[in-house]
C-alpha cells in the first residue's frame, strides 16, 4: 500500500461493480457505509455512466436502502456543464446524444436542448439512441460544432446476457464518420475528482477513489494525486493486476475488506 489509510478522510465511491452490481446490492456495502458514518469519514458517489440524472441515481440508491441526496452524486454530466460554461459559453443551445434524464439535468442548469441550430453537441450513455439522431449528431459535428463526451466508457457493466454499448463507443461511431474527435471528459480525467476535492475542502490526498475499473476509476485517481483503491468485484480481476506495471495503491476483493482495514 503506497499510503496509510489513516490520512483519508473522504471515500469516493464508484457504483456499478463497487458497491453494486445491476440490479443486485453487495451484501457488504450497507455495513461498510454504515461503518464509514460512524468513523466521521464522509464518502461520495461518482460514476462514468450519464443515462441517469442525479435525481434518478438518489432513487436507486434509496432503492438499495441507502439514504443519499443530489449534493453525494457525481456524475460526468457535472464535469460537461462546467466545461462547456467554462470554454463554450455562447454555446447555450445543445445537441444531446442522451436520455431524457440526461437532457433534464442538462436543461436544469440553463441549456437548451435543440437539434435545430445547437451550438454544441453533446454525447452522453444513450440507451434512447435513434439512428435517426445519431445522423444528426454526425451531421452538426461535421459541421465544426464542439464535440463534447461525458466520458469514455466503450460498455457498460452489466449482469445481464446483452453489452450495453456506452458512451466511448457511440462516440467511436461518430468520429468514424466525421473525423472529428470529442473532447472527453469522465473518469478517467482527473478535473471531476478535482472538482469534488474542491467542492468537499479537501486536499486529494486525503481521500480516496474505489472503483473497479483500471483505467477509469485508478488512472483518476492517479492523476489527481488521490489514493487508488481498486476493488475486485467488478470488472478487473487479479490477473489485471499483475499485468500493471504500477498496481494501484490497494487492492481488495470488496469494499467489505476495505472496512476490515479501516477498523484495524
Amino acid at each position: 500500500m503506497g499510503r496509510p489509510l489513516s490520512e483519508l478522510r473522504h471515500i469516493v465511491l464508484d457504483l456499478d461493480g463497487t458497491i453494486y452490481k445491476g440490479s443486485r446490492l453487495f451484501d457488504c456495502t450497507l455495513p461498510f457505509l454504515a461503518q464509514l458514518r460512524t468513523g466521521g469519514i464522509g464518502y461520495t458517489f461518482l460514476t462514468n455512466n450519464t443515462s441517469r440524472s442525479k435525481a434518478d441515481y438518489v432513487g436507486k440508491l434509496r432503492g438499495f436502502g441507502i439514504e443519499c441526496t443530489d449534493e453525494q452524486i457525481f456524475t460526468p454530466a457535472d464535469s460537461a456543464i462546467a466545461y462547456l460554461q467554462r470554454f463554450h459559453a455562447q454555446a447555450v443551445r445543445i445537441a444531446v446524444l442522451g436520455t431524457p434524464s440526461l437532457c433534464a439535468q442538462f436543461e436544469g442548469a440553463g441549456f437548451t436542448v435543440d437539434w435545430e441550430q445547437p451550438d454544441a453537441v453533446v454525447a452522453g450513455f444513450d440507451t434512447t439512441l435513434t439512428y435517426e439522431r445519431l445522423c444528426r449528431a454526425a451531421w452538426w459535428i461535421s459541421q465544426g460544432l464542439p464535440f463534447v463526451a461525458t466520458h469514455p466508457d466503450l460498455v457498460c457493466p452489466t449482469d445481464e446476457p446483452t453489452v450495453l454499448v456506452d458512451c466511448g463507443a457511440i462516440c467511436a461511431a461518430l468520429t468514424a464518420a466525421t473525423g472529428c474527435k470529442p473532447v472527453v471528459l469522465g473518469k478517467p480525467d482527473p478535473s471531476i475528482l478535482l472538482d469534488l476535492c474542491r467542492a468537499r475542502g479537501l486536499a486529494p490526498r486525503q481521500v480516496a477513489m474505489v472503483g473497479d475499473r483500471i483505467y477509469t476509476d485508478m488512472a483518476m485517481a492517479r492523476a489527481a494525486g488521490a489514493m487508488g483503491i481498486l476493488v475486485l468485484s467488478g470488472e478487473a480481476t487479479a490477473a489485471d493486476v499483475s499485468a500493471m506495471k504500477s498496481p494501484p495503491d490497494l487492492v481488495i476483493n470488496d469494499v467489505g475488506e476495505l472496512g476490515g482495514l479501516l477498523t484495524r
